[in-house]
């Protein structure tokens, strides 16, 4: 069981899996920065002032000033400005995930589709060509 263990943490799929958990947390650190630090308090301020950090609704009849205050006093509320901030970081990473993947996609090489693919003769479905049966429909191929 050890051997096996060891085959199967070595094997490259593993280890490239391991090294991009490790990195994308890393860039979601960044991003969650970036949306906190830098692009939601310039937003606020063309939105009339607004700390976006600092949105809450109060459930409590405590009254209280800040989100700060109501975390420390252990109130019950709904932080939907931390919400805001979690959409953009999401809209970010998504983004960026999307740029990535188009990048990627366009220095690989692209795959030729079969110009006169194989089809079953009863569904009409594309067959590989050494089938002897339709994956599709179960009929028996000639």
């Amino acid at each position: 069981m050890v051997e096996e263990f060891k085959k199967f943490i070595m094997r490259g799929n593993v280890l490239d899996m391991a090294v991009g958990v490790i990195i994308g947390a890393a860039f979601g650190k960044i991003v969650t920065s970036f949306v906190s630090d830098i692009l939601m308090p310039p937003l606020g301020l063309i939105l009339g002032k607004v700390d976006f950090s600092n949105l809450f609704i109060n459930l409590s009849s405590t009254k209280v000033e800040t989100f700060a205050e109501a975390k420390d006093a252990g109130l019950p509320v709904i932080a939907y400005g931390a919400f805001l901030n979690n959409v953009v970081d999401f809209l970010i990473v998504a983004f960026a995930i999307f740029m990535l993947i188009k990048q990627v996609n366009r220095f690989m090489p692209q795959k030729e589709a079969d110009p006169d693919p194989r089809t079953c003769p009863y569904c009409k479905e594309v067959v590989a060509d050494d089938a002897t049966r339709c994956p599709h429909c179960t009929s028996e191929l000639k």
